[in-house]
């Protein structure tokens, strides 16, 4: 079975005077890895994966992953970790010289290596390291969630049914009709139904409606001819 080298991201951070933000992010990008397989080693000059990844109960092809370089610049083993999940093989290392200047590159030869990327999920430029949110720090959540259910308010439009109150003249007791009996209250105003109106809908005080019709304004005064 031959030897593939699976695809390593990584990012960094820089800083003279906190140990703990002068770190590199390593990502071996590699979904199903088979824990039992793992052999991961970090000496503080060089790093080396090997494991087999993939699930033959789940139809993905099993095969050996490997790789194994030189570091830039020393790290410390014991002040770094590392964390497995179902995706990949997540790695913090621990930069041994604090200083502000990132590291130029991650390997100690200058190489290119195709697949040694990038991670611009984590990268922030050395310039621009204050004030940017931690790597550890999930997103927020999508505000107020999803309101859809929220829709069946809607409904509320149908409150305009309640002018179907108009059809409770045949369920009145004794028959009587809803119309009549409204107009025997005297039909004051606007009391013919309730008001949903806004701030700002009442009426003035006295009952006055702007329907009603208060004649013509009065006429100007004509000015006297010479």
């Amino acid at each position: 079975m031959s030897v593939v080298h699976p695809e390593v991201l990584w990012a960094q951070r820089s800083s003279e005077v906190d140990e703990k933000k002068n770190i590199l992010y390593v990502t071996v990008n590699l979904p199903d890895i088979q824990a039992e397989t793992l052999e991961y080693n970090l000496t503080p000059t060089s790093i080396s994966f090997k494991a087999k990844a993939g699930n033959a109960e789940k139809g993905l092809t099993e095969r050996d992953y490997e790789f194994h370089f030189d570091l830039f610049a020393e790290v410390i083993p014991e002040e770094s970790s590392k964390t497995l999940t179902s995706r990949h093989l997540s790695l913090v290392l621990r930069k041994k010289e604090t200083q502000a200047e990132y590291w130029p590159r991650l390997t100690k030869e200058k190489v290119k290596l195709q697949q040694l990327k990038t991670d611009f999920s984590k990268w922030v430029d050395e310039d621009e390291q204050e004030g940017a949110p931690a790597v550890e720090e999930e997103e927020a959540g999508g505000g107020m969630g999803d309101m859809s259910g929220m829709g069946g308010m809607g409904g509320m439009g149908g409150m305009g049914g309640m002018g179907g109150m108009g059809g409770m003249g045949g369920g009145m007791p004794g028959g009587m009709d809803f119309e009549a009996m409204m107009k025997s209250m005297g039909g004051a105003g606007g009391a013919g139904g309730p008001s949903f109106g806004g701030e700002g809908e009442d009426e003035d005080e006295g009952g006055d409606d702007d329907d009603d019709d208060d004649g013509p304004p009065p006429l100007e005064e004509a000015e006297p001819k010479p």
